[in-house]
């Protein structure tokens, strides 16, 4: 029986460990769903929501299939100014540059043309399919980084594929009411893309073998978002 129950706790901790972790390194996709979706008519977000977040549970446990190929991405492929580069760095750089991409685009339509008294700015409504297209690119990169995270902390398949199918549930319940508070308070749009051009940055400096603890970038958000609420909550 004592065997039996250290097995079990052998097998329930890196189990909630890797979903806690998943639902946390998820949290920056649920984000850029939730402001893309804000593109499209009402009666289509919430099948963008579900789509993409779908397809990134998809795409994952497609991949937790092709272990051996996800870890040879470690492996060094070219040396440039000393810096040594694998297909996953690559794949990160070109996430984070991506990412910061859209994110500035979209700080730049919600705060220089909102602001702009010259010319009337009449919202543009994106196409449903090209969004998507935007959501799989980044899809692939967190799923990438996710799953040889998941690879170094649980040795058990069944474990980091529970864990991945638990989080995105999480994530597809919790997505909605992100979507729907990120729309009600604009400042928090920004705050959001914020966040994202840092995760844009994080990823660009993994992919440099520059490492930035992911603690710190959450700290940092965290701490920003407790004063824009504190602020939203005094100034009326």
């Amino acid at each position: 029986v004592f065997v039996k129950i250290v097995y079990m706790l052998d097998a329930i901790i890196p189990l909630i460990s890797l979903i806690s972790l998943e639902v946390i390194l998820g949290i920056d996709n649920v984000i850029f769903i939730s402001i893309l979706s804000d593109k499209l008519p009402d009666s289509q977000r919430n099948k963008l929501r579900y789509w993409g977040l779908g397809l990134a549970m998809v795409m994952r446990l497609i991949l937790l299939t092709l272990i051996s190929w996800i870890l040879k991405l470690d492996q060094e492929l070219f040396v440039l100014f000393d810096i040594h580069f694998s297909g996953k760095g690559l794949i990160l750089i070109a996430g984070g540059l991506f990412l910061i991409y859209k994110s500035t685009v979209e700080i730049y339509h919600k705060t220089e043309l909102a602001n702009n008294s010259d010319q009337t700015v009449v919202p543009k409504i994106s196409s449903f399919k090209r969004l998507l297209l935007e959501i799989i690119l980044l899809d692939l990169v967190f799923s990438i980084d996710s799953i040889i995270t998941a690879i170094g902390m649980a040795q058990e398949l069944w474990v980091m594929y529970t864990s991945v199918i638990v989080a995105v549930l999480i994530m597809i319940f919790a997505s909605q009411p992100i979507s729907f508070f990120i729309k009600k308070h604009p400042s928090f749009k920004i705050l959001a893309l914020s966040f994202l051009m840092m995760i844009g940055l994080s990823l660009i400096a993994e992919g440099f073998h520059l490492s930035i603890p992911k603690g710190y970038i959450y700290f940092s958000m965290a701490f920003a978002f407790i004063v824009d609420i504190i602020q939203m909550k005094t100034v009326k």
